[in-house]
């Protein structure tokens, strides 16, 4: 206890403690400024990547090639998957698209002996068309010498007939001498002459009704040979419509040789990058069905550290600035980290919607906790066999 008596003594007392004071507090107001321009948080974990691999085959699990946190490398077989199948969907695909080109083949080339067929066709065709129209004529033409026949048989008939009734007339005159017999013999040789005539008339009758006859016949062979002609042509045009079927069919099966060339390759799985294996829970002999995951394999070849700042320290961060890193399993060691990016969005608490509108609480918070907004951090230096996933850690901003 100080002596009252010795105002000295209680000076210098006094004087001491000041100078603490003004020690702690400067000790204090330069901490606090090292944190605001370095500010530091152990509310951080650390992340990478990571990939569920899922089959894209079903099939029985014949190969299982890794174990569980077992650590592979790009490229290493992690499981295979029963092939047989996609073997024989492969070959099936192939030979039928080896089918298809023979069939093209054989098709072009039936083209290429039809293709002079083709142009004989369509010359057969405009010729018998041709020959058509000629027959139509040749059977107008005969129709018309049949009439004219007819018309002249009618002639010669009333001709004939005039001839014997004048005969049959006069004959009986001749006994009582009221002809002579020169006019009725100038009649027996009118009457003989127009019988002749009559015959010749329907001889040229008959050889009229048989030319028109013939012309019909022609004229029905040209129909013919046009139908036939129209035939060949129509086969030699579809020939050319398979062949762009069979065409247009290529696509669709080198698609399918595609798809199976590219499932049997699914049948075997390998390693995109290096990383560790984990939640492996099966055994050879499962089944395989795409898309539900086997287990997940971690990506090795970059880390990340995932750190929540208060807002009010967000001002000293900024993207590319480096950073102190220190993980839980070995606190003592130090990883430099760069600051990649900061989060923009949280979830606030204090804010609900309900019915589209926000929902306020009516309540009035005397101490204002800070939010924290995710700042993600890439490890530059990291050791792949301390780092793990969710691994607790301590950031600090330089």
């Amino acid at each position: 206890m100080l002596n009252n008596k010795n105002p000295q003594a209680k000076s210098e007392y006094l004087l001491a403690g000041s100078i603490v004071l003004a020690l702690a507090v400067g000790t204090v107001v330069l901490v606090l400024q090292r944190l605001d321009r370095q500010p530091r948080t152990d509310d951080a974990s650390v992340r990478a990547n990571y990939v569920q691999f899922a089959p894209e085959v079903s099939g029985r699990v014949v190969t299982l090639a890794v174990k569980d946190n077992a650590l592979v490398h790009k490229g290493n077989l992690l499981f295979a998957i029963d092939s047989r199948q996609y073997e024989y969907a492969l070959q099936q695909a192939l030979a039928d698209q080896r089918l298809l080109e023979a069939q093209i083949t054989d098709a072009r080339r039936r083209i290429a002996s039809e293709t002079s067929a083709v142009e004989a066709a369509r010359a057969g065709l405009s010729g018998s068309k041709t020959q058509t129209k000629v027959s139509e004529s040749s059977v107008d033409a005969a129709l018309a010498a049949v009439e004219r026949a007819k018309a002249a048989v009618q002639a010669a008939e009333a001709q004939k007939e005039l001839a014997a009734s004048n005969l049959r007339r006069i004959e009986p005159l001749l006994a009582k001498e009221y002809v002579t017999p020169e006019q009725v013999d100038e009649s027996r040789t009118k009457a003989r002459i127009t019988e002749r005539s009559y015959e010749e008339a329907l001889s040229a009758l008959q050889q009229a009704q048989a030319s028109a006859s013939q012309a019909r016949f022609a004229h029905d062979e040209s129909k013919i040979s046009v139908t036939a002609s129209e035939a060949r042509l129509e086969q030699s045009v579809h020939a050319v419509e398979i062949l762009d079927t069979l065409l247009a069919q290529r696509p669709a099966k080198a698609a399918k040789v595609s798809d199976a060339q590219l499932n049997l390759e699914r049948c075997t799985v390998r390693a995109p990058f290096d990383g560790y294996v984990t939640n492996l829970n099966i055994s050879e002999g499962e089944y395989a069905k795409p898309g539900v995951p086997i287990f997940t394999l971690i990506d090795n070849r970059t880390w990340y550290v995932v750190s929540n700042y208060r807002e009010s320290e967000l001002k000293a961060i900024r993207p590319g600035k480096h950073v102190d890193v220190y993980v839980m399993s070995q606190p003592s060691r130090r990883f430099d980290g760069i600051v990649e990016s900061l989060g923009f969005g949280v979830a606030p608490d204090d804010t609900r919607l309900n019915n589209g509108l926000p929902d306020i609480e009516h309540t009035l918070n005397w101490v204002h906790i800070a939010a924290r907004f995710p700042v993600r951090i890439r490890v530059q230096d990291p050791d792949t066999a301390l780092f793990r996933i969710g691994e607790t850690a301590t950031t600090i901003v330089r």
